[in-house]
């Protein structure tokens, strides 16, 4: 589903870091739309104008611990 996202992320993880470590970077369509301080942050900014499940949210650190995935697919879950 994002998969070309992360992809772009794992072959310029450099660039993308550096700079920004620790932050939480935004990508879609193989192109960085912003860095964040936090995920949620991240996730509400982007949400703004672009559906959940159609851009990546990675966290900026350099390695392989970095290589997670995060998808929003907007389903919410409730209890009663």
């Amino acid at each position: 589903m994002l998969d070309q996202e992360f992809q772009y992320f794992v072959t310029n993880q450099k660039d993308v870091v550096l700079g920004h470590e620790g932050k939480f970077v935004v990508i879609k369509d193989n192109k960085v739309l912003g860095y964040y301080d936090t995920m949620l942050q991240a996730y509400t900014e982007t949400s703004k104008k672009f559906a959940p499940g159609t851009f990546l949210i990675q966290h900026c650190i350099l390695g392989p611990e970095a290589y997670t995935q995060v998808f929003h697919s907007g389903l919410v879950f409730g209890h009663k």
